[in-house]
């Protein structure tokens, strides 16, 4: 199929790059045009493991190329997919849908004969309604369908999830969509692949419902952290024990810093207005929200905390920067939030993460970043784990220490056994463990 994918950002490129990979002929097209000049020259804007040689495989087999010039590439389209970016709105933290739009009135113009287009975005309830209205305003004689078609991709793991699925959503109005689809989709279909097609309003909702239940569900394991580090309990041991259950299944339950990322943040602020919108508030997500970003400054207060109620004048090395390992992506990390609370209480930063330095000295001030964790812990009064990277998995604890002026470790990852690092000399501090015992029992004995 000749398939053009409107946006080379992140979901553009994995879906381009996988749905080539699978033999349809792709156009990849951004306005971007260094971007698309590094594309051509073999270069990738985003890291994802994998996805360049991807890329470069499917160059080469001339089933993918880049560009531009998205009214020639539409015109020879069966299906164009919508994969620009829909950030949070600012001021009212909606979801920004003007580059979705401004794309649909572009394609309207150069639609020939009939084709299927797809928002492969994250949008809002109803927006495929607004785009299929705004194709019939602006080309009146269009033979069209619109659908929807989320994307569950994770950063880091973004070809496995896209070629390994655990479903597909499809969501049309107009049945002529369905074949189209199908065949966009046939080897993951044949691959038994679970196709789901649902009417396009509830395929935009499930998206966002899924997104915000799974950032409801990493706020909850933070919030019984909170609990074990009170009442003297492991939470690793509580998420194990309750993960077991199928029910609630193992994962994101996770304790650690807040979630960030490109999705989540947005996702659920996005689903949390359109709700209060339609009279049907979702006070959970609400909730979950609230509970997030006040836990990415509170976990700067657990570092002073372990430097003696103080970090003024001094040095904090920050390991991880990124909102998750395998990925540069710094939107709405919790170190920014993390960094930012230790620079109002006087620390000086200096940082290392292995793939995201680049994206976050634009968005970080007066930060200092070193090119190893030995290198931006020398001198430091703490070293404070962020993110679990591969590389910050297995550090030689006592080399650590070793260069260090003072001796607080503070792991907001859990990926240290507290005896370890006390045995190399560390203050240390993780996230729902290792708390002092309790005054008093909670419960009295039984006479």
């Amino acid at each position: 199929m000749r398939i053009v994918m409107t946006g080379s950002g992140y979901v553009g490129l994995v879906s381009g790059a996988c749905l080539a990979d699978f033999g349809h002929e792709i156009i990849c097209v951004d306005k971007d045009e260094r971007k698309i000049a590094l594309l051509r020259e073999g270069g990738v804007p985003i890291y994802e493991p994998g996805l360049k040689e991807l890329i470069a495989r499917n160059v080469d087999a001339g089933r993918l190329t880049f560009t531009t010039d998205l009214a020639g590439s539409v015109a020879q389209a069966d299906v164009v997919f919508i994969a620009v970016g829909t950030p949070a709105r600012r001021g009212d933290g909606h979801a920004d849908l003007s580059y979705v739009y401004d794309a649909s009135r572009e394609i309207a113009g150069s639609l020939n004969g009939f084709t299927v287009i797809v928002t492969k975005s994250t949008v809002p309830v109803g927006t495929g309604d607004e785009v299929e209205r705004i194709i019939r305003e602006t080309n009146p004689q269009a033979e069209f369908a619109v659908a929807s078609n989320p994307e569950f991709l994770r950063e880091g793991a973004a070809i496995q999830d896209f070629k390994r699925p655990d479903r597909i959503v499809v969501g049309i109005e107009d049945e002529r969509a369905r074949p189209v689809m199908e065949e966009v989709y046939r080897p993951l279909y044949l691959n038994q692949s679970p196709m789901v097609f649902t009417g396009r309003r509830t395929s935009e909702l499930i998206k966002y419902a899924a997104n915000a239940f799974l950032a409801m569900k990493i706020t909850y394991i933070n919030e019984i952290a909170e609990l074990c580090e009170q009442v003297g309990a492991d939470v690793q041991q509580v998420a194990r024990g309750i993960g077991l259950d199928n029910r609630i299944g193992s994962k994101f339950l996770h304790a650690g810093p807040g979630y960030g990322g490109s999705c989540f943040p947005k996702d659920t602020l996005a689903l949390v207005k359109t709700a209060e919108d339609a009279g049907a508030p979702v006070r959970l997500i609400e909730t979950t929200v609230a509970i997030n970003e006040s836990r990415k400054r509170a976990m700067a207060r657990k570092v002073i905390a372990l430097c003696s109620g103080s970090v003024r004048g001094k040095t904090v090395a920050v390991l991880g920067l990124t909102f998750k390992p395998n990925t540069d992506d710094m939107r709405d990390a919790p170190s920014l939030s993390i960094i930012q609370a230790l620079q109002d209480a006087g620390a000086h930063i200096r940082a290392y993460d292995p793939e995201g330095m680049e994206a976050a000295s634009a968005m970080l001030k007066d930060v200092e970043f070193a090119t190893g964790p030995y290198v931006a812990a020398e001198g430091a009064a703490a070293v404070v784990l962020v993110t679990e990277w591969d590389a910050l998995r297995a550090l030689d604890l006592k080399r650590l220490r070793g260069v260090m002026a003072g001796d607080a470790l503070v792991d907001l990852r859990n990926i240290y056994r507290p005896d370890d690092a006390e045995a190399a000399g560390f203050t240390y501090a993780s996230v729902g463990r290792g708390a002092p015992p309790l005054a008093e029992p909670l419960v009295e004995a039984a006479e």
